[in-house]
């Protein structure tokens, strides 16, 4: 919705909003934009007089201003098809849609683009660093934009994708997460389906060959040229490890990765956004190229600071697939020290607790885990957690686990902090007490 609105403002609409919780870095981004914020849904804020509201799928019946908006009988309507109706119509649409990775490979494809010099359009749900902000409007044809299957507005339960009508598509992944409006996996499936129905004939499918769930998604109907990535032999699009990260397309090497983020996962994110970049006219080996300069995304194993040896990393790792996946990565990068895991169990679908079971695999290869059991969270963290034995610590008191985990840090340790959401500030938390331990 932050993205949106500064797309709006860019057509020279005034526009302001109102959100409950705000924080950096989409406060700082809507502040620099001069969109005016307001805290909280006080219905007086419809005295302003505005000609339309947007309203995000997080307001639900019951909001105070929405209901006065229906009350009102005022002129409404949701972010995508605002989006689709106002800026999309008309453009060549590339959409990233997966359960992980979506920022991360959104941003790689803008960057490729960039650097091609396609000076493309681009809605992201995180902040790349290659360009300080989330969402921009240019008068390219091309409209990079990430595709989130969650549902689209309290009046309309379909995904939000359908509504971007993309002429490339990447299908990163697919597993079962948003337990709190999909019964099964299979449900999703159906929504991956409707997306792909849109897609045109002369557009492009491009797709994580490893997901089975993905397999049934095109087995429901498939009316585009689809091409396949990932590490096995049969893929049009295939990652090979050896000698370093080298990508080849049609039996042929198009170029060696050398990326700043680390794990194998960014490098299948890497190559799904070459494939996509190549629809749009972008060689192969220009877009490996081009992915040399990515700087990578804001709360993607984000460095945050470090003192004394010691780093703080922040990560938007909310998943126990994309936890394990973070880890892994994080561990592959800094090899020395300990990493200790401070995790806060906040999207949906955690604090419902539906994958509560996969947590301590997810967290194995962790030398200690600091889990946060928030307010919101109605199981027991502890006893989820007990199979990761003294390795694991809950707390209900967010400055009792900054001490704790302060008191354990060593020279040297590496600090993962994942969590979805602002997370109490946490990050600057753990780095002032490591400047008072250490005398940093």
């Amino acid at each position: 919705m932050g993205g949106i609105a500064q797309l709006a403002k860019s057509l020279g609409i005034e526009v302001s909003g109102c959100d409950a919780g705000v924080y950096p870095p989409m406060s700082d981004q809507l502040k620099q934009a001069g969109i005016h914020l307001i805290e909280d849904y006080d219905p007086e804020q419809l005295d302003a007089g505005a000609d339309l509201y947007i309203i995000g799928n997080a307001i639900s019946r019951g909001n105070p201003l929405l209901e006065e908006i229906l009350n009102r009988g005022l002129p409404y309507t949701s972010g995508p098809q605002w989006l689709q109706e106002n800026i999309l119509n008309g453009r060549h649409v590339l959409a990233v849609a997966g359960t992980h990775g979506k920022t991360t490979t959104t941003s790689m494809l803008a960057w490729i683009l960039e650097d091609c010099g396609l000076n493309p359009s681009f809605l992201i749900g995180g902040v790349p660093q290659n360009f300080g902000h989330s969402a921009r409007l240019t008068e390219s044809e091309y409209f990079v934009i990430e595709a989130d299957e969650y549902d689209t507005a309290f009046f309309d339960k379909r995904s939000k994708f359908v509504h971007y009508r993309p002429r490339t598509v990447i299908l990163n992944n697919l597993e079962y997460d948003h337990a709190d409006i999909f019964p099964n996996l299979e449900a999703i499936e159906r929504q991956f389906h409707h997306l792909v129905r849109t897609i045109p004939s002369h557009g492009k499918v491009i797709f994580n060959e490893a997901s089975e769930a993905l397999h049934r998604v095109l087995k429901m109907g498939l009316w585009t040229p689809a091409e396949s990535f990932g590490t096995s032999p049969v893929c049009d699009w295939r990652l090979v490890e050896h000698e370093g990260a080298r990508l080849f397309a049609g039996g042929k090497e198009v170029g060696r990765f050398e990326l700043s983020l680390p794990g194998e996962h960014n490098l299948l994110n890497a190559s799904a956004a070459v494939a996509a970049a190549v629809n749009a006219g972008v060689s192969a080996e220009r877009a490996v190229d081009a992915l040399s300069r990515f700087e990578g995304v804001k709360r993607r194993m984000e460095v945050k600071g470090e003192v004394a040896g010691t780093k703080v990393i922040d990560d938007f790792a909310h998943h126990p697939t994309a936890i394990e996946e973070t880890i892994k990565a994080v561990r592959s990068k800094y090899q020395t020290g300990r990493l200790l895991a401070v995790l806060e169990p906040r999207s949906n679908t955690m604090k419902l607790g539906t994958m509560k079971a996969q947590l301590p695999g997810s967290l194995v290869q962790a030398d200690k885990v600091f889990c946060y059991q928030g307010p919101a969270v109605q199981w027991d963290t502890a006893a989820a957690l007990a199979p990761l034995g003294e390795k694991a610590e809950e707390f209900k008191d967010l400055e009792a686990l900054v001490e704790d985990v302060v008191s354990q840090a060593e020279q040297g340790d590496t600090i993962l902090v994942m969590s979805n959401g602002g997370f109490g500030g946490v990050h600057k938390k753990l780095l002032d007490g490591l400047k008072s331990k250490f005398g940093a």
